[in-house]
């Protein structure tokens, strides 16, 4: 018996694949500073954890398929904060924001149609798509640029009549990048004259530093039936195994059409609804130490990464990665290699190689993704430990 073509194509998340090394490693004793994946240290907010621990309902049954209508009120009223104006019915609640992008990529094409992603670009991207046997083409950019979008024409020359949608990540998972107002209106300008879907995921909105702005693709009026945002708390509220996420749309055929599908999985879960509730209920002014916090760790995994000979990277200004360029040749070998057979004084880092952030083959060989969701000192000790490991390494493998 064969599997799926489907199944035998999904790739394998760099993320998580090397997760069986690790725990190997921890169980030789070593202690793993994980900078592999954006699960922050943060605490959860209180008033979240006090929402489980008051769940006391004899039954735990299904709830509506769109979720909540308190949670979706709660989240119209974050957006209003934000000047941007929506109603209850603009907002469906999902499984996680990963659930958010299968169902956008779902709706907007068909298989074997074309969605255009800027690369690298969040690795389960492509997962999704494999998904909805949809394809990704991917708008290539380079760390010497910070990942900026090119200039119009490089974007268009990649639009085909099988072309559906455009997806736009800012600020971005996993380069940091934050697309200014010009860049985003240049591709609003696109999916206007090729009559696309344009697919925002913007779960890391709070988390612009340098006195930026985040501007949404909710904010443009000239494509507000076009936008589709992909929204989460995982992040917002350092709550990732909540799996709590949003589809946001103006669009009714798309918001009808996303409901069918949240129907066919019944409905989102329940008492975690609740715990978001009342992250929503806590108000903007719990966002700034955290985004405070966020810059902090930022300035120190800039300074001490650049400080490295070899190393290329651009400052990020939004979300909590960096994405850089390493003096070595295969990055996915030298992640095993920091799990398997390098320690310093009993403790490695690990990151996630970055040819599984890319659509296009070859690509991302000699860079990795860092998220910096650890404490000042402890990334301090892991950029010193990553330091020596690069070291060593290249003396090894040169």
């Amino acid at each position: 018996m064969l599997i799926s073509r489907r199944a035998q194509e999904i790739q394998a998340s760099p993320i998580r694949k090397l997760k069986p090394l690790a725990d190997e490693a921890k169980k030789r004793g070593i202690h793993i500073f994980h900078l592999n994946i954006g699960d922050p240290d943060i605490p959860t907010p209180r008033p979240v954890i006090e929402a489980f621990q008051a769940y006391h309902d004899p039954i735990l049954g299904y709830g509506p398929s769109q979720g909540f209508d308190e949670l979706r009120q709660a989240i119209v009223d974050y957006f209003r904060d934000y000047g941007i104006n929506l109603t209850a019915d603009n907002v469906l609640i999902t499984i996680g924001g990963s659930e958010a992008i299968h169902f956008s990529f779902s709706v907007v094409a068909d298989p074997g149609e074309e969605i255009i992603i800027p690369e690298p670009f969040y690795t389960n991207y492509n997962g999704f798509a494999t998904f909805a046997d949809v394809k990704i083409v991917p708008l290539s950019l380079k760390v010497e640029d910070g990942f900026r979008l090119p200039p119009v024409e490089e974007i268009e020359a990649l639009i085909t009549p099988k072309t559906r949608a455009i997806l736009l990540c800012s600020p971005n998972n996993p380069t940091g990048t934050v697309y200014t107002e010009e860049e985003l209106q240049r591709v609003v300008d696109l999916v206007r004259k090729h009559d696309l879907f344009l697919i925002g995921d913007e779960v890391y909105k709070e988390f612009v530093y340098d006195g930026l702005k985040h501007k949404s693709l909710l904010e443009f009026k000239e494509v507000e039936d076009r936008v589709i945002v992909v929204d989460s708390i995982s992040k917002r509220f350092s709550c990732c195994g909540a799996r709590i996420g949003a589809v946001v749309t103006r669009n009714k055929e798309v918001y009808q059409a996303i409901l069918k599908f949240a129907q066919a999985r019944l409905c989102p879960p329940s008492v975690e609804q609740y715990a978001a509730i009342a992250a929503y209920k806590m108000g903007m002014d719990y966002f700034e130490p955290i985004r405070q916090e966020y810059q902090r760790r930022r300035d120190v995994l800039y300074e001490g990464l650049t400080s490295i000979p070899g190393v290329v990277l651009r400052q990020p200004k939004g979300a909590f990665y960096a994405f850089c360029r390493l003096p070595i040749k295969d990055s996915e070998h030298f992640v095993r290699w920091m799990l398997t057979d390098f320690s310093v004084n009993q403790k490695t880092v690990m990151v996630a190689p970055g040819p599984g952030f890319y659509a296009t083959p070859g690509r991302g060989q000699d860079e990795v993704r860092i998220a910096y969701v650890l404490k000042e000192e402890d990334l301090v000790e892991a950029i010193e430990i990553l330091r020596q490991g690069l070291e060593k390494y290249r003396r090894l493998f040169a």
